[in-house]
């Protein structure tokens, strides 16, 4: 298998991509906008999710790659969070909830595999050292 040279060509960038969209879509709902803090911290926390992938990967050190994975999957985490919150606010409806909490756990699941991977990968290399 060919070593991966672009971060856009990780699949957990692109299906955190794809979550941030979505709870793009949903923030930008009526609903949503009367409660601006959360929306604001609901979209910051999707995006970070895709932007630590990002960022890590393009710093080149497998080290920092899984550091920055670890705060992504920990930004999976808070974008569920927010999401309870809106629900609690009644800002979302249980389906929509329900689908974006999906989503966030799927993402969460894959960065967590990567970030295994890269880890592995990591102590491999001090090993051989």
């Amino acid at each position: 298998m060919a070593a991966v040279e672009r971060f856009e060509d990780l699949i957990a960038w692109e299906k955190a991509r794809e979550l941030y969209a979505e709870v793009r879509r949903v923030c930008l709902m009526k609903d949503m906008q009367r409660e601006f803090e959360l929306k604001d911290q609901l979209l910051r926390s999707a995006l970070s999710v895709m932007s630590n992938i990002a960022e890590g990967f393009e710093r080149g050190g497998r080290a920092e790659f899984a550091q920055f994975l670890s705060l992504a999957k920990g930004s999976c985490a808070e974008v569920r969070s927010l999401l309870y919150a809106a629900l609690d606010a009644t800002v979302i409806d249980q389906d929509t909830f329900a689908k974006l909490s999906r989503q966030a756990e799927e993402v969460s699941r894959i960065v967590g595999g990567l970030r295994s991977a890269v880890a592995r990968q990591r102590d491999e290399a001090r090993k051989s050292r």
